[in-house]
């Protein structure tokens, strides 16, 4: 059955690192989608905002804290079935921040090692994408969901040199 994808919807997602230590900071997630999943910091961009502007501020909004340095590299392109909308979501990384993780109304900040990251309680995907992450490498992921957002029906993910500025729909690799 063809993937039908009429139009995607931008958000963004933040990942902070501690790589002296090997730990990263996922929050649990306490209402809307995705709740009771560990995650990280984003989510829908405001009328008029960029990407890197919506990046900084859900994650100031969510934990509290106020990256000093943001990396774009990735961006993972989401599909369900039975929904033609797809959700782009660009990944960031940042390593300096300021602040102290704090418990939002949305979020439950806390660090894991990196040798104990909780994929178990996270989405399906992260556990194909997060090595590129950890390892500071850029990619491009595409990840086609049950209706029940329990399963990976397809994927493609693949390492690239340069993140594009959004994922061209044109160059889907699953169809």
């Amino acid at each position: 059955m063809p993937i039908v994808v009429e139009k995607k919807k931008p958000l963004t997602l933040v990942l902070t690192l501690d790589d002296a230590n090997r730990k990263i900071l996922l929050g649990m997630k306490k209402r809307g989608f995705g709740s009771n999943k560990y995650n990280g910091f984003g989510g829908k961009l405001e009328p008029g905002e960029t990407v890197l502007q919506a990046a900084h501020r859900e994650l100031e909004e969510e934990s509290m804290i106020k990256a000093l340095n943001m990396t774009k590299v990735g961006i993972n392109l989401f599909t369900f079935e039975n929904d033609p909308i797809a959700l782009e979501v660009h990944v960031f990384r940042s390593t300096e921040y300021q602040g102290t993780p704090t418990e939002t109304e949305e979020m439950r900040p806390e660090w894991f090692p990196y040798d104990n990251i909780p994929f178990d309680t996270m989405w399906a995907d992260d556990r194909q994408w997060f090595p590129y992450l950890l390892q500071g490498q850029h990619f491009l992921g595409e990840f086609h969901f049950s209706e029940d957002q329990k399963r990976i029906l397809a994927q493609d993910l693949r390492v690239v040199s340069q993140v594009p500025d959004e994922y061209d729909l044109a160059q889907r690799k699953l169809k």
